[in-house]
C-alpha cells in the first residue's frame, strides 16, 4: 500500500491503547526485515533513521527503498527521521519523501526548543512532527546526555505552543545498552498523559523489560522506539554465521542470516507493543 504518515497510525494507536513499533534501520537488510516482520504480524510499522545513519547513506536512499517496499507491502509503513538535530536535516528529509520527522531540541533552553520545534512544524505542513522535552539519557550517534526528567506542566505548555503531533517525554529511559535495569518514573508519565492529549513516544526502549513497556503503553505511550536492540540482533546473527562458516565470502549469506534474525525480533517486539493484527 502507499506510504502513510505517522499521524493516522498514532491516532489509532492512542485510541486503541496499543503502540506503534518504531524500528531504526541502518541498511537495506534491516529495512526489509522490519517490513517483513510487520507483514507477518499484520501490524502498522514505522521505520526510522538517525542523523548518524544519514551520514552513512543519504535520506534519498532510505526514502527510495522504503517507499518502494511500502508500495508492495500489505501493511501501513511510515518513514521517520529520529532525533533530527537541525532544521536543515528535517527539511531535507521532508523534501526527500519522509512521512514524519522528529526535531530534537531537548538540550536547548526551553524557549529555544519551543522556537525550533515550532519552526519545523510550520515547515513540515501537513506532515507530523515529533519533539522532545527533557533529556533521554545515554549515547546515540556519538551524542551523550544525562537524564533530565520532563516537567508535566511544562510539557503541556510545550505541546500547546509548538503544535507538534507526538511528544517524547523523558521519564528515565536512556539510549544504548543499559548497565542495570532502568527505573522509569511511571507516575510522571501518567501525569504527562493527563495533561497532553497528543500521542506519547517512549525513547531508549532497548533493554527495558517487556512488562514495563506494556505498562507505559497502558499509561499513554502510543509509539515505542527500538534501535540498539535491532543493531545487536543483526550484528550477533552475522557474527554467528561467519563463525559457523569461516570460509564464507558471499555477503548475501551472512547479511541474509542477520536479516532473518531481525525479522524474528521485530515480530516479538510488535507483540510487546500490542500492534499485531492492527493493520
Amino acid at each position: 500500500m502507499p506510504f502513510v504518515t505517522a499521524r493516522e497510525m498514532l491516532t489509532a494507536a492512542r485510541a486503541g491503547k496499543y503502540a506503534i513499533g518504531a524500528f531504526n534501520a541502518e541498511n537495506m537488510e534491516m529495512v526489509q526485515a522490519i517490513i517483513a516482520g510487520a507483514q507477518e504480524m499484520r501490524a502498522p510499522v514505522m521505520i526510522q533513521t538517525t542523523p548518524g545513519t544519514l551520514k552513512y547513506a543519504d535520506p534519498m536512499i532510505f526514502a527510495g527503498m522504503v517507499s518502494r517496499l511500502a508500495a508492495a507491502a500489505k501493511v501501513p509503513v511510515a518513514l521517520h527521521l529520529d532525533h533530527g538535530n537541525s532544521f536543515e536535516l528535517a527539511e531535507y528529509c521532508v523534501k526527500q519523501g519522509y512521512t514524519s520527522v522528529m526535531i530534537d531540541g531537548s538540550l536547548l533552553p526551553f524557549e529555544e526548543n519551543v522556537a525550533l520545534s515550532r519552526r519545523v512544524v510550520e515547515m513540515a505542513g501537513e506532515l507530523p512532527v515529533e519533539a522532545e522535552l527533557g533529556t533521554v539519557g545515554g549515547k546515540e550517534d556519538g551524542h551523550s546526555a544525562g537524564v533530565a526528567y520532563t516537567d508535566p506542566q511544562q510539557a503541556e505548555e510545550f505541546v500547546r505552543r509548538t503544535g507538534i503531533c507526538s511528544f517524547a517525554p523523558a521519564i528515565g529511559t536512556a539510549h544504548g545498552v543499559y548497565k542495570a535495569e532502568p527505573k522509569l518514573d511511571l507516575g510522571r508519565l501518567g501525569e504527562i498523559a493527563e495533561r497532553v492529549s497528543n500521542p506519547l513516544v517512549l525513547h531508549g526502549t532497548s533493554g527495558v523489560p517487556d512488562e514495563t513497556v506494556r505498562e507505559c503503553i497502558r499509561r499513554g505511550v502510543s509509539k515505542v522506539n527500538y534501535a540498539t536492540d535491532l543493531s545487536i540482533t543483526f550484528t550477533n546473527a552475522a557474527k554467528a554465521y561467519i563463525a559457523e562458516n569461516p570460509n564464507a565470502f558471499d555477503p548475501k549469506k551472512y547479511l541474509g542470516a542477520a536479516r532473518a534474525a531481525v525479522t524474528s525480533r521485530v515480530c516479538e517486539l510488535i507483540r510487546v507493543c500490542g500492534s499485531d493484527g492492527k493493520a
